[in-house]
């Protein structure tokens, strides 16, 4: 079983927690697509007891910064005009900072909009490249010169920091972090149920196929073991062997579950990948298909229009986003 990473999610007065909140829902969800406890996510501040958020929101952290071991902290943004404000509220949290300082080197701190603010003054990001919200440059550039600022970018994680700017900071983080600790396939599936707005129509042949409604244990499985590999390898006994099983024992559960057959019900999972794609990108098909490891951009094509009666290009017409 994987180590569970625990992550402080930092609260401290004025803060914005709404990204905290959203952070942690991401989490969670990985949690769910995975079938595995990858993360845990807990309330932190500089003693235990209730926080005076912004907006009027009253959140309670279960532990002082410094009770609980954490693997990681994220530090949320606070409401900010001007350099002065932001200065006003590194006063008001001296003791905060000086708790950041002294955690272990062994945890990461994470910190997006003006929170990136808290981290810069705490030390936290002397010697690490970092990014922040653009109207801060100026005033992080001369007051923390040992900070290498990359303010180009709008996410910037490495094995000790991650920065990103905007009040919306929060999601670059957590996909930075699921992709590094799980895979860009369930970032990219959560993305897509959480975040992106769905299609306002959904083709018949890819509806019950979201992972994160999925009870079956056996089918998120499956669908996790599909989605990550290329379209030519998929086959019965590939499947069955990468989940310790006959070939016929998973014929059986998969018919029981689904009423389809183990490659038909595989290549809808992957074709609906491919759906995916067409929708919410302007990606040509020849790199979908490359990237999801088809034999041929032909064989792709009749898969597809053999599933949902549309060629790829009639189906992005169609449905597309963008």
């Amino acid at each position: 079983m994987p180590t569970t990473l625990r992550i402080g999610l930092l609260l401290f007065p004025g803060c914005m927690p709404a990204g905290l909140l959203a952070f942690a829902d991401m989490l969670h969800a990985a949690n769910r697509r995975t079938g595995l406890a990858l993360f845990e996510t807990h309330f932190v501040a500089a003693q235990p007891g209730p926080v005076d958020c912004a907006h009027g929101l009253v959140l309670a952290a279960s532990h002082g910064l410094a009770e609980l071991p954490l693997g990681a902290v994220l530090i949320p943004g606070f409401w900010a005009e001007s350099a002065q404000q932001v200065e006003a509220t590194l006063a008001d949290n001296a003791s905060l900072l000086a708790s950041l300082a002294k955690l272990g080197k062994r945890c990461r701190v994470w910190s997006y909009c003006t929170g990136v603010c808290l981290a810069a003054a705490s030390g936290r990001l002397d010697g690490q490249p970092a990014t922040a919200t653009w109207w801060l440059a100026d005033a992080l550039l001369l007051r923390y010169p040992r900070v290498s600022w990359q303010y180009e970018r709008n996410c910037v994680f490495t094995e000790r920091t991650g920065t990103a700017s905007g009040v919306n900071g929060y999601l670059p983080l957590a996909q930075a972090l699921i992709e590094r600790q799980v895979s860009a396939t369930v970032f990219h599936d959560l993305n897509r149920l959480m975040v992106l707005p769905r299609p306002t129509q959904a083709h018949g042949a890819f509806q019950a196929l979201s992972l994160i409604e999925q009870a079956s244990p056996l089918l998120r499985r499956l669908h996790t073991l599909v989605q990550g590999l290329p379209a030519e390898r998929i086959t019965v006994r590939a499947l069955a062997e990468a989940l310790g099983m006959t070939e016929r024992t998973l014929a059986r559960k998969v018919r029981a579950e689904t009423g389809s057959a183990v490659a038909s019900y595989a290549r809808r999972i992957k074709l609906n990948q491919v759906s995916e794609r067409l929708i919410l990108t302007s990606v040509p098909l020849k790199t979908i298909s490359s990237e999801l490891g088809f034999s041929s951009d032909s064989n792709l094509r009749r898969m597809f229009k053999e599933l949902t009666e549309l060629t790829p290009a009639q189906y992005r017409q169609r449905f597309a986003r963008f």
